[in-house]
């Protein structure tokens, strides 16, 4: 095993932030360099600090260094100054743990939680001493594996990845080393057969096994080289949270980190269907942990780790069945001297979260977090956001009237059929909320955040057209001139131009793939930070490759259309996703399916799985966040319409 250390230590002195690349993190596993062993090295193509507090990885990290014929070590994306050093002296990507030479592993496995990390995820491989595309490969160069949300759609990733994982992680990743222990240690196969073995794995998608024909612009099929290999891949679920009680070391950094406390995560999944969120449909259905469960992760990880600080994560943390109970006993625990705070990065609009988060803010009071996502009542109905201004507003009074000074609201903008009197909805509900607050302070504050939206794989707005980057700053020029005239109304946004380089990779076919090696060879990385994204080069790429940026990023989806990613499965039925995105068009919003009967969306019934909640009880504040506790006989104040199951006539 070749360990870099001493080669590397003379360049870290010339580099900013070193402590980025020296490991020995506290919760750090100790890898065995056991050349039997299938050794995986996990990359975040991010920073240290973005990469290390990432729960997906850490997870894998842990589970993989518990089994008898594996180890695993962490990577992440050196810094520009770092790899400049890297390729100068001739030295290759690294892990932090043990900085072994990233082309002695059996696998670089990337964690891909965002599209504009993909120039990242070429240049880690080159950085490995690995040839970019999968095709030159040998049975002498690790397999390069993906996974995370982005791999929904790895058709743009197609030719670089050996092969992705889709959905949950954590049995799967058992079964790929089961293969590679076996093909490692026993008589060598070719490489391609190995892939098609591990094509038979449910969850793990090989493109190399697929042949992908066109016409003209059209993409016309996905389909397997071989009979063995499935038509369509199904995604991966953990029926059971329980099971899987992990991290159960999470690493504290040595360095300042994003998100720097202590992580659990309360479950998994969202019914509250959301049409933008791409996350909430591809993790269905809802897993919660036991609420004991939850108890004991928090208090064994802030014994160990001496963080202060809890995050309970989920997409709609305060939706936690048990969520009161369980802030209560960590709050009121004599262990924590009344010097924890607890957060909960995702927040239901009702003044019952609210309540919650003073209750768990007592020993440090931080800004409170909404996200509204449109600026009217129509716009929220048509992206299923079922907010009414009465509930944000109820919230922002009990909020400033228990001691916030400050809020944040979070927006997207370029929502399908928005119009400019939706867009200055926005900043009315600012200038409202900063109204509210007079009443409560001298100087209240609220800051607005605008996202122009990107239409994503396996959602009901999948089919949706988005947005011009032109477009989309004339709408946050709107704001901006509207954010001017309110004191205590401060607005940022996010770039449009990365919004349609976004675009671009997220729904792609494989002819993107060539677009993303251009950028990238034109020194296109870290282009999910400001200071390098460059639309120029992708625009440019795009030119070179015959691409046109009106037909993948701008124009409308048909329903007959073949989509890049027909050939998988979120668990989500297509004929169901076509029928949420007409009652879109129709401003007709569905209710949250824990506590309502089910639309036959496929996420239970096509996996034989229902949602597991830790209490019977829904949430007080109801499901769709309108202050209303439906555990007590109450309705939901809003016009949702019954619709029949899709395929029932």
């Amino acid at each position: 095993m070749t360990n870099l250390w001493s080669q590397l230590e003379p360049l870290l002195a010339h580099v900013s932030k070193p402590a980025r690349y020296i490991g020995c993190e506290d919760g750090a596993a100790t890898p065995r360099q056991d050349p039997d062993l299938v050794s995986w090295l996990l990359i975040y193509p991010d920073t240290y600090e973005i990469g290390l507090p990432n729960q997906g990885l850490q997870i894998l990290y842990e589970i993989l260094n518990e089994r008898a014929d594996a180890s695993a070590e962490r990577s992440y994306a050196p810094w520009v100054d770092l790899e400049a050093e890297l390729r100068a002296h001739g030295l290759p990507l690294f892990s932090v743990d043990t900085h072994r030479a990233a082309p002695t592993f059996d696998l670089l496995a990337f964690n891909l939680s965002a599209e504009l990390t993909y120039t990242n995820l070429l240049n880690c491989i080159d950085l490995a001493q690995v040839p970019v595309r999968s095709a030159e490969r040998t049975v002498d160069h690790p397999f390069v594996v993906a996974g995370g949300h982005c791999t929904y759609n790895p058709e743009p990733i197609a030719d670089f990845v050996d092969f992705v994982v889709l959905g949950d992680g954590e049995e799967v990743v058992s079964e790929i080393t089961q293969v590679l222990y076996q093909w490692k240690n026993g008589p060598k196969s070719s490489r391609e057969d190995v892939l098609r073995e591990l094509s038979h794995i449910e969850g793990v998608y090989v493109p190399s096994m697929y042949e992908v024909e066109y016409d003209g612009q059209r993409l016309v099929s996905v389909t397997p080289r071989y009979s063995d290999v499935p038509e369509k891949v199904e995604k991966r679920t953990i029926a059971d949270l329980a099971e899987w009680p992990y991290p159960k070391s999470q690493l504290v950094p040595l360095t300042e980190v994003v998100h720097d406390r202590l992580n659990v995560e309360v479950f998994r999944g969202c019914t509250r269907g959301c049409r933008f969120c791409q996350a909430g449909m591809i993790t269905r259905p809802v897993r919660e942990r036991p609420a004991d469960q939850v108890r004991t992760m928090v208090a064994e990880g802030l014994k160990r780790t001496g963080y202060d600080e809890v995050a309970l994560t989920s997409l709609s943390s305060a939706d936690f069945s048990g969520i009161q109970d369980v802030v209560t006993d960590i709050v009121n625990d004599p262990a924590n001297c009344g010097q924890v705070s607890v957060s909960l990065p995702s927040l239901r609009v009702d003044a019952f979260t609210v309540g919650v988060a003073a209750q768990i803010q007592k020993a440090r009071r931080t800004g409170l977090t909404f996200a509204p996502e449109a600026g009217s009542w129509r716009m929220r109905q048509v992206i299923n956001k079922l907010i009414r201004e009465e509930d944000l507003y109820g919230a922002v009074e009990s909020a400033y009237s228990q001691g916030w000074r400050r809020m944040k609201l979070y927006f997207l903008t370029g929502l399908p059929t928005e119009t400019d009197e939706d867009t200055l909805g926005i900043a009315e509900l600012a200038r409202n909320v900063v109204e509210i607050g007079k009443a409560h302070h001298k100087n209240p504050s609220v800051t607005v955040s605008v996202g122009g939206f990107v239409p994503k794989p396996f959602t009901p707005f999948q089919w949706f057209g988005q947005n011009t980057s032109v477009e989309l700053q004339r709408k946050i020029n709107m704001l901006r001139d509207e954010a001017r005239k309110t004191r205590g109304f401060d607005l940022k946004w996010h770039d449009p131009k990365a919004s349609i380089a976004e675009g671009i990779a997220s729904r792609g076919d494989r002819r993107v793939g060539a677009v993303i090696e251009s950028v990238w060879r034109k020194g296109g990385t870290f282009q999910e930070w400001s200071e390098y994204f460059d639309l120029r080069l992708w625009e440019e790429a795009m030119v070179e490759h015959g691409l046109e940026l009106d037909w993948y990023v701008y124009r409308h989806r048909t329903e007959d259309e073949v989509l890049p990613w027909d050939h998988l499965s979120a668990g989500l039925y297509k004929e169901f996703l076509w029928q949420d995105w007409r009652d879109a068009l129709n401003e007709l919003g569905l209710e949250d399916c824990r506590w309502t009967p089910c639309y036959d969306c496929g996420a239970c019934t096509g996996y034989s799985i229902e949602h597991i909640v830790a209490s019977a009880t829904p949430p007080a504040g109801g499901s769709q966040g309108t202050g209303v506790d439906r555990a007590s006989g109450g309705v939901v104040p809003v016009t949702l319409l019954p619709r029949k199951p899709a395929g029932v006539s």
